[in-house]
């Protein structure tokens, strides 16, 4: 009787079956791939414009300015160079003067018109250029035309509080803090005085006089501060130790305003 033959090629096909069931066994588990590694786009840094200055900053500044200048430091003010400011001040805050009496240079004023039927405006720049308030090293100026901040123990815009029993002779205190329009030799003209004042006339309604307003009236210098020939956008000198400094301010003024309490304007002057 026969016996039945394995086939030499089955028991290939098993040995390899075997053979690859083995190594399946003996395979070691790989790692999960990495997770793709996402690109982050570096932020967007954005800076902020330097704030406007308005009265209070900029009488801040004049004050560590002051500070710096009595006490022998380095008054500074280089990071001002370039920063914008809109100052309001209060002119006028009592019963307008006379036609007759004459206007500080660099202040504002209101009078009455001589036939008193109407309130006359009026700010002439003080001309500091010989003033020695600018500095010796300042040669290549052309012109300085200055322009006082009154009260400058004042922050606020408005009038000060009328004081009680003020005598009639009672002296007003120098001024100490002001801006300087400063023109270069060979720089833009515009917007320079030259001796002109700014001037308007209010008239009343109907042939009957204004009336003065009891909040008084608002000046409004503003553009943005500059340097002298130094670097710095402040001066101070005193002419004794026991005196406050006068510190003033080199700008590019762009526009002048005559405005009411509250905030109407009257009148505006811009630079070109």
């Amino acid at each position: 009787m026969l016996e039945t033959i394995a086939s030499p090629r089955s028991s290939i096909v098993a040995l390899a079956a075997a053979l690859l069931a083995l190594a399946a066994c003996q395979r070691e588990p790989q790692p999960a791939p990495a997770p793709a590694e996402k690109t982050e786009t570096p932020p967007v840094v954005t800076v902020a414009p330097a704030p406007v200055l308005d009265r209070a900053g900029l009488l801040e500044a004049m004050d560590i300015a002051a500070s710096a200048f009595a006490a022998g430091r380095e008054v500074g003010g280089t990071s001002l160079a370039g920063r914008r400011f809109v100052v309001r001040q209060a002119f006028g805050c009592g019963a307008p003067s006379d036609a007759a009496e004459a206007a500080a240079d660099g202040l504002a004023t209101v009078a009455w018109a001589k036939d008193r039927q109407s309130l006359k405006f009026s700010l002439a720049p003080a001309d500091w250029l010989q003033s020695g308030l600018v500095g010796r090293d300042d040669s290549g100026l052309e012109a300085v035309e200055g322009f006082w901040l009154a009260r400058p123990w004042l922050r606020t815009e408005a009038c000060p509080a009328t004081a009680p029993a003020v005598s009639a002779s009672t002296q007003d205190s120098p001024q100490t803090v002001g801006l300087a329009a400063v023109f270069k030799a060979n720089g833009a003209r515009t917007g320079r005085r030259n001796g002109r004042a700014y001037d308007f006339t209010l008239r009343g309604e109907d042939g009957q006089p204004p009336v003065p307003s009891a909040q008084g009236y608002r000046l409004v210098l503003e553009g943005r501060m500059t340097a002298f020939a130094d670097g710095r956008a402040i001066h101070c000198r005193a002419a004794a130790a026991d005196q406050r400094p006068v510190c003033i301010g080199a700008v590019q003024l762009d526009r002048v305003a005559f405005e009411d309490a509250d905030g109407q304007m009257l009148s505006e002057w811009r630079d070109g």
